[in-house]
């Protein structure tokens, strides 16, 4: 089997621009499907150890589900993947007032953040991958945030069952750039995720105060729930006595990576699920890792015919760290005129 790429439409946007799904295939017959609306991973067709293929993602089944409280599902993040503190910033000198969508915080670029943006969409193959590319002008101003964005996002499947995900952007004015995909997963294919076994790559994590926003200081994982130097299985510390487990309502936090070299693409998490024998590592060139156990899903959240649980799927988030334009001992996310933006993420699925 070829590496492939096809189209189908997938409804309207109310001012009634088609939305397109791409399917690419590998020549193992992994399948992945992606919307120019949001760069929206909507299925990842994966085997088990017995071969058995499962799609190991959520989605919906419609355009109007991820114009409404979408959840993020499998979208592209920006200008900022996270929170920033009061929805505002200071630049240069100028303050910069940005949309307001988490209580009092900005949240993941916005209410009409990238994920809700209409994408120009190319394909392309090579002997051994399948792939996409999305651009996409964001105008100065936006959302409140400065300057014209011109973004390049590149998924390609590739014959190992990696799928990569390449990000590029330039500006023509000093903005805060933090780019990444929100797919949410469940490598059994329903119920919890409890179960599942997390191995992070991180010895220190941002502790967040109870409206999950930064309290500044990168203190170790060790002795506490959030220490997964180790595979442990996210249910074992969830609902632990903890402060920072009652902020994030379980697990919402970011990881400070152990980079080996800085801005390496590094194996940043790997989860496993042992009833499958399904494991996705996620590689990254980023700091930092989100790592979320579905905290705010329920029963109200339904897709593809059966109900996302609380609970019921995973996020990990490649990126620099929440709230970083706020924060100057952080690693800065600051692209200036004349600079490019550009990072590199992986998710590569095998079985064991």
């Amino acid at each position: 089997m070829q590496p492939s790429i096809t189209e189908s439409p997938f409804g309207q946007l109310p001012d009634g621009r088609a939305v397109t799904q791409y399917s690419l295939t590998n020549a193992n017959g992994m399948i992945v499907k992606i919307l120019d609306l949001g760069g929206i991973i909507t299925e990842i067709h994966v085997p088990d150890r017995d071969g058995n293929v499962t799609d190991v993602v959520c989605s919906f089944d419609d355009v109007a589900a991820y114009l409404g409280e979408s959840h993020y599902f499998g979208a592209l993040i920006g200008r900022y993947g996270n929170r920033i503190a009061n929805a505002s910033f200071t630049l240069d000198g100028t303050q910069y007032q940005l949309d307001v969508n988490n209580g009092a915080n900005h949240l993941h670029g916005g209410v009409d953040g990238f994920h809700r943006r209409l994408w120009t969409a190319e394909t392309f193959n090579t002997p051994k991958s399948a792939g996409l590319i999305l651009t996409y002008l964001s105008a100065d101003g936006e959302q409140g945030y400065p300057g014209n964005l011109e973004t390049t996002v590149i998924y390609e499947l590739r014959a190992d069952n990696e799928l990569r995900i390449a990000f590029h952007a330039i500006t023509d004015r000093a903005t805060p750039v933090n780019l990444t995909n929100h797919a949410y997963f469940n490598l059994a294919g329903g119920g919890d995720i409890l179960g599942h076994e997390l191995t992070i790559q991180a010895d220190r994590y941002t502790p967040i105060n109870a409206v999950q926003i930064p309290l500044g200081d990168l203190p170790p994982v060790a002795g506490t729930p959030f220490d997964f130097q180790t595979p442990h299985a996210i249910g074992a510390r969830i609902d632990a006595d903890d402060e920072q487990i009652r902020n994030g309502f379980g697990y919402d936090h970011n990881f400070v990576l152990a980079k080996k070299t800085e801005g390496a693409l590094e194996l940043a998490a790997r989860m496993r699920e042992p009833a499958s024998g399904r494991v996705l590592e996620v590689w990254t060139q980023e700091p930092g890792v989100q790592f979320y156990s579905g905290n705010f899903l329920g029963d109200s959240v339904k897709g593809k015919g059966r109900i996302y649980g609380h609970r019921s799927a995973f996020c990990l988030e490649p990126q620099h760290f929440p709230d970083s334009p706020n924060r100057p001992a952080y690693p800065s996310t600051i692209l200036r005129p004349g600079e490019e933006y550009t990072t590199v993420m992986a998710y590569k699925f095998t079985t064991e």
